[in-house]
C-alpha cells in the first residue's frame, strides 16, 4: 500500500514539474500579487481617512492649518461643493472640509469612517469649525456596500466558472470530440456565455431581492434598468473568463491567470471602498475594468435613480468590452492540447 502511494505522489509530482506553464505560475502569481499590493497600498503615512477640501482657490498645498498635518488621514482637493457634498453621501469621502470664510465641515452620521474624522478634527482644532451633516437622505455604508458584494459574486462566478469548464472540457478530450462536428468556436462560445448568463442572474436576482427586502436598502431607479446593466456586465465577465481559457490546457494555469484579474478588480474597482483621493493612475486602471463599470451603473440606478441615459458611458464600455472578449476568445479558441 506505501509503495503504491508513493508511486502515486511520485508521479504526480513529476507531472506537476513538467507543466512548465503551471509551475512558473505558481511562482509567479505571488510575486506579482506581492508588488501589486504593495504598489497600490503601500508608501510613507498612507491615509487610512478621505477627507475633500474646499478652499478659496490657493492650492491645497499652500493652505496651512494643523489639522492637514494629520498623518494617516488624505487630503484632496473637492472641486464644486455640490459635487463633493453627493460625494459624501455615497461614502466617496470621510469628511468634507471648508476653510473658506466661514469654516465649516460636514459628515455623514451613518460613516464610522466620518467619526473618527471628525474627533481628529475638534482635537486639532475645537472651536474653529462650523458642524454640519449631509442633507436629505443618507446613503448608508451597507446600501453603497450591496451592489459591490453582488458583482463581487457575480465576478468570481462568471470568470472561475467558465474559465475552469472550458479547461477541463479541453484536458478531457470533450472538446477534440465536439471538433469533429460542424460546431463552430463562436457559436460554442456564445452557449457557455448563454448558459452561465442564465443562471448567474436568476441566483444574483434571488441574492438581491432577500438581501433588499431584510436589509430595507433603496432602489431608487428602474428593476429593468439594472437588469440590462447586470446583463452587460456578466456577459463582459463570461467573456473575460473565455478569453483566459481559450488557449490555456491546464487547470493550475488557468486558475492563476484568473487569480491574477480577480485580485485587482476587487481592490480597485470600489467593491469596499472609494477610489476617490487614490492616485490618478490607479483611478484610470480602475475605469479599464470591467467591474468598475458594472459598480458605477449600479450603484448609480439603486442608490441615484439613474436611467440607462445616465450611465451611458458604462453601458457603452461594458458593450465593447464584451464584444471584444468574444471576438478575441473566439480567434484564440484551441479545440485540444498541444
Amino acid at each position: 500500500m506505501i509503495r503504491r502511494t508513493l508511486a502515486v505522489l511520485h508521479a504526480r509530482n513529476l507531472e506537476f514539474l513538467r507543466d512548465r506553464s503551471s509551475l512558473g505560475w505558481n511562482i509567479l502569481l505571488p510575486v506579482l500579487l506581492v508588488f501589486g499590493l504593495a504598489f497600490v497600498f503601500s508608501g510613507p503615512d498612507k491615509p487610512l481617512y478621505r477627507v475633500g477640501v474646499l478652499t478659496s482657490g490657493a492650492p491645497l498645498d499652500d493652505v496651512q492649518h494643523p489639522f492637514l498635518d494629520t498623518r494617516y488621514v488624505g487630503f484632496f482637493y473637492a472641486g464644486d461643493e455640490a459635487d463633493a457634498i453627493w460625494k459624501l453621501e455615497h461614502h466617496r469621502m470621510d469628511m468634507l472640509l471648508d476653510l473658506r470664510d466661514p469654516a465649516r465641515y460636514w459628515i455623514n452620521e451613518d460613516s464610522p469612517q466620518g467619526y473618527i474624522v471628525e474627533k481628529l478634527l475638534l482635537q486639532s482644532d475645537p472651536g474653529g469649525f462650523a458642524r454640519e451633516t449631509v442633507t436629505g437622505r443618507r446613503i448608508r455604508y451597507v446600501d453603497w456596500l450591496l451592489p459591490g458584494i453582488l458583482a463581487m459574486n457575480m465576478m468570481f462566478s462568471c470568470l472561475f466558472g467558465v474559465g475552469y469548464v472550458v479547461v477541463r472540457y479541453r484536458k478531457s478530450g470533450f472538446l477534440k470530440r465536439l471538433r469533429a462536428t460542424p460546431l463552430l468556436s463562436i457559436e460554442f462560445i456564445v452557449a457557455q456565455v448563454l448558459s452561465r448568463l442564465m443562471l448567474i442572474i436568476v441566483i444574483t436576482s434571488f441574492v438581491f431581492l432577500g438581501t433588499t427586502t431584510l436589509l430595507a436598502t433603496p432602489m431608487a431607479g428602474s428593476y429593468l434598468d439594472l437588469l440590462v446593466v447586470a446583463v452587460l456586465g456578466a456577459v463582459s465577465m463570461i467573456a473575460l473568463g473565455l478569453l483566459v481559457a481559450a488557449r490555456v490546457s491546464s487547470e493550475e494555469l488557468a486558475g492563476g491567470i484568473l487569480n491574477m484579474i480577480t485580485w485587482p478588480m476587487m481592490l480597485i474597482s470600489g467593491v469596499w471602498f472609494s477610489m476617490e483621493g487614490a492616485h490618478p493612475l490607479m483611478q484610470r486602471a480602475a475605469q479599464a475594468l470591467p467591474l468598475t463599470r458594472l459598480l458605477e451603473a449600479a450603484r448609480a440606478i439603486m442608490l441615484d435613480g439613474a436611467t440607462l441615459t445616465d450611465v451611458r458611458a458604462d453601458v457603452a464600455v461594458l458593450a465593447l468590452m464584451s464584444a471584444a472578449f468574444l471576438a478575441l476568445g473566439a480567434a484564440l479558441f484551441k479545440w485540444r492540447l498541444d
